[in-house]
């Protein structure tokens, strides 16, 4: 049986260490998200948070401000309805 995110502290350590990004912008707007909604996130809103920390920090910010909305393996509805929760964070 798999550890679900919010049962592991490690999980949620590894998480925040992942926002810690190159581009302050990213950074500063990920560490609030976390700050406010870390402790309530889904197993599925994890994945789609690990998805978003894949990207370089460019692509990643253009998705936040949107500029861009997602392409190829971020494209799929759990990342959508993410990048919408952090773009009104």
């Amino acid at each position: 049986m798999a550890i679900t995110h919010q049962a592991d502290p490690a999980n949620r350590a590894r998480l925040r260490w992942r926002s810690r990004r190159g581009l302050l912008e990213n950074d500063l707007i990920l560490t609030r998200f976390l700050d406010a909604h870390e402790a309530t996130l889904t197993d599925e809103e994890v994945d789609a948070y690990t998805r978003l920390m894949d990207l370089p920090d460019s692509e990643l910010m253009s998705l936040l401000l949107a500029r861009s909305e997602p392409e190829g393996e971020v494209d799929v509805p759990h990342v959508h309805a993410l990048l919408k929760r952090l773009r009104a964070a």
